[in-house]
C-alpha cells in the first residue's frame, strides 16, 4: 500500500487571481486555491439557502474541469512522484486557446462547457488519463457498481474497465460544474440567473495555460489545490 489515504485528481482550474476563478469561488462558496469559504454572491430570485443547497456537491470539488478523475494512489507510488510526473506531462504541451465557454445543462446540472470541441484539449485530457495511470489504484467494487448504476453504454463500460471511469477518452466532455442535478422547473429558474452571470466569461477564447494537481485528504473533505503546473514545451 502507498500509505496515503488521500485521493488526487488532475483538473483544469483557472488562474486563481483571474475573474473566472473569482466567479467560480463566489458562486460555489469555496476557493480551493486559498482553502477558504468566501461568502456566496447574492443572486436575484435565489435565496441564500437555495443557492447553498444546489451547490453543495460541486463545492466539495472546487471550481474546475476534470482531466483525470479522482483516484487513490497505487501501491508503490507516492505524492512526490505524482507531482513530478504531472510537471513533466505539463511541459510536453504548449499553452493554447480553447473555444469560448458556454452555459449548458447536462443531465439536469448546469455547467460551463466549450462552445465547440477542442482537439488540443481532448489530447491533453487523454494524456492525463493514460500517462498518469500508473499512479491510480484500482477502484473498489462498490465504486464500480455505483458507476454502473447510472446506466452505461458499451463504450463507457469498456472505459470504466480500462481506466476506472466511464467518461474519459472519446467520452470526455470538458465541463465546469456549477450546480447539482435539479428538477426541470428549478433548473430553468437557476439557468436563467446563471446565464446573465456567466455571460462576461463566454465572450473570448479560454486560455489553457496550466494543469492542476488537487488533493482530497479524506472522502468527506473538500478537494484543495496542491499546485498548478504551467504548460510549456
Amino acid at each position: 500500500m502507498s500509505g496515503d489515504i488521500s485521493r488526487y485528481a488532475i483538473y483544469f482550474a483557472p488562474e486563481p487571481a483571474s475573474a473566472l476563478a473569482r466567479f467560480g469561488a463566489e458562486w460555489l462558496g469555496y476557493d480551493a486555491a486559498a482553502e477558504d469559504y468566501p461568502p456566496q454572491r447574492v443572486v436575484e430570485a435565489l435565496s441564500p439557502e437555495c443557492l447553498r443547497r444546489i451547490t453543495v456537491e460541486p463545492r466539495r470539488y472546487g471550481f474546475h474541469a476534470t482531466l483525470k478523475p479522482p483516484f487513490a494512489l497505487a501501491e508503490g507510488t507516492d505524492a512526490t512522484a505524482l507531482g513530478e510526473a504531472v510537471g513533466a506531462l505539463a511541459h510536453r504541451f504548449p499553452p493554447f486557446a480553447a473555444p469560448a465557454l458556454r452555459l449548458a445543462c447536462l443531465s439536469g446540472f448546469w455547467a460551463l462547457m466549450l462552445s465547440k470541441r477542442c482537439p488540443m484539449l481532448d489530447g491533453l485530457a487523454a494524456a492525463c488519463v493514460a500517462d498518469l495511470d500508473r499512479f491510480r489504484a484500482a477502484p473498489s467494487a462498490p465504486e464500480i457498481d455505483r458507476r454502473r448504476s447510472a446506466g452505461l453504454s458499451p463504450a463507457q463500460e469498456a472505459l470504466l474497465e480500462r481506466w476506472g471511469y466511464p467518461y474519459v477518452m472519446e467520452e470526455f466532455r470538458f465541463h465546469m460544474t456549477l450546480t447539482a442535478r435539479l428538477d426541470p422547473v428549478k433548473g430553468a429558474a437557476v439557468g436563467q440567473q446563471l446565464a446573465a452571470l456567466v455571460a462576461p466569461y463566454c465572450q473570448t477564447a479560454l486560455a489553457i495555460d496550466a494543469i492542476s494537481l488537487f488533493r482530497q485528504d479524506r472522502r468527506d473533505a473538500p478537494f484543495r489545490l496542491v499546485r498548478r503546473y504551467r504548460l510549456a514545451v
